[in-house]
């Protein structure tokens, strides 16, 4: 009984931030319908779909896996300069619609190899170590990024890293990557729809990895991983899929936001987005899906909301990182809210925590699995 009180009250959760994500597309139709739509406002809407979907990915690794990663900005690069490449390359002969589904598939692939290539030898890490060399990874990205020169002309792709006149283009040749410049001339295709479906897409993969059963040997890893590996699990397996799948996404987040622009440089996607991205995760509560997509519209609307205030603007946004910094983290302020929580919902039993537990259940059936192996090698 007590098992189908809980499934259902994750399954209110889920239902939550799904109606919580189209209530929000209604919201921004309607203002939009009504004529209440300003430029700011507009502009902001696919930066703040972009960082929702790069809060709920990393909250994968951060939350659920409990590896602190600080280079979730470089898989967002890869992704964004692979699709756009694509886009102005290719894809300027095919359909709009052709053009830009296949630019988020290339994108998200190119995100999930880095990813894999990063994840395989940094996942042997963990704490700061794992940190340090997720965050420098992301920084040797950038700046191949940014010496990268690409043109193309009749004899074909010349690639460079030096300057734009090592390529030897001819006379009609273009440039299609200018270094520092990155990737000039991109036909915008600012889409709020598109960005609602893909924070949705995200959503339903990140919770359905989370209730299955890689999703618990995830969280089994992030409890106890000694007791992890001792019960069988394979956590360089285990590890990989979480990582991997969160650059994947990350990746097609940064298609999202390269298209929002006219053109797209490296210097965009530095750690000081890494670090701002893990502050939404941090802020919105470890493993919290839906306190991170809150937290990465606050984070995303406040700064521009105080630049009215320009002398004031770091100064007051830092005091609200704190306050929210304590009113999530702080154990007084965190019981005083489970008691408000349990008395709103008429309860006496405080709430359950945020972060979901690995199932016990979970290790009882590895163990049991690996005594009946060793029951039939006896017999």
């Amino acid at each position: 009984m007590a098992k189908n009180k809980k499934m259902k009250k994750t399954t209110r959760s889920n239902l939550l931030m799904f109606g919580f994500v189209i209530i929000f597309w209604a919201v921004i139709q309607l203002i939009s319908l009504t004529g209440h739509m300003t430029s700011k406002l507009n502009g902001l809407l696919i930066p703040v779909c972009a960082y929702m979907i790069m809060a709920i990915s990393l909250n994968l690794v951060v939350g659920f896996l409990g590896e602190l990663s600080l280079g979730h900005a470089a898989f967002m690069s890869a992704g964004a300069f692979v699709g756009i490449f694509f886009y102005t390359t290719v894809g300027a002969a095919l359909p709009k619609a052709a053009a830009v589904l296949i630019s988020f598939i290339m994108g998200g692939a190119a995100a999930g190899l880095f990813g894999l290539i990063v994840g395989v030898p940094v996942l042997r890490l963990s704490g700061d170590y794992l940190a340090i060399v997720t965050l420098a990874s992301g920084e040797i990205l950038k700046n191949v990024l940014s010496a990268l020169y690409v043109g193309k002309d009749s004899a074909g792709i010349h690639v460079s890293l030096k300057d734009q006149f090592s390529l030897g283009l001819a006379p009609d040749g273009k440039m299609l990557v200018k270094g520092a410049m990155g990737i000039p001339g991109i036909q915008k295709f600012s889409n709020f729809t598109v960005g609602i479906v893909l924070i949705l897409i995200t959503l339903a993969y990140i919770v359905n990895l989370k209730n299955s059963r890689a999703g618990r040997a995830i969280t089994a890893i992030r409890d106890d991983e000694i007791a992890a590996r001792a019960t069988g699990l394979n956590l360089t397996h285990y590890k990989l899929t979480a990582f991997v799948s969160a650059a994947v996404f990350a990746g097609f987040a940064g298609v999202l936001y390269a298209l929002n622009y006219s053109s797209l440089v490296a210097d965009k996607f530095d750690y000081n987005l890494s670090i701002n991205v893990l502050v939404m995760v941090v802020l919105g509560g470890m493993g919290n899906i839906f306190g991170g997509m809150i937290a990465a519209i606050l984070l995303t609307i406040l700064p521009e909301m105080l630049r009215g205030f320009s002398q004031y603007r770091m100064f007051i946004y830092s005091i609200v990182l704190i306050v929210m910094m304590l009113f999530n983290q702080a154990p007084v302020l965190v019981a005083w809210r489970q008691r408000l929580v349990a008395r709103i919902r008429g309860s006496k039993n405080a709430p359950e925590e945020t972060v979901e537990t690995a199932d016990s259940s979970y290790f009882e059936e590895i163990r049991e699995k690996n005594s009946d192996d060793s029951a039939k090698e006896g017999k």
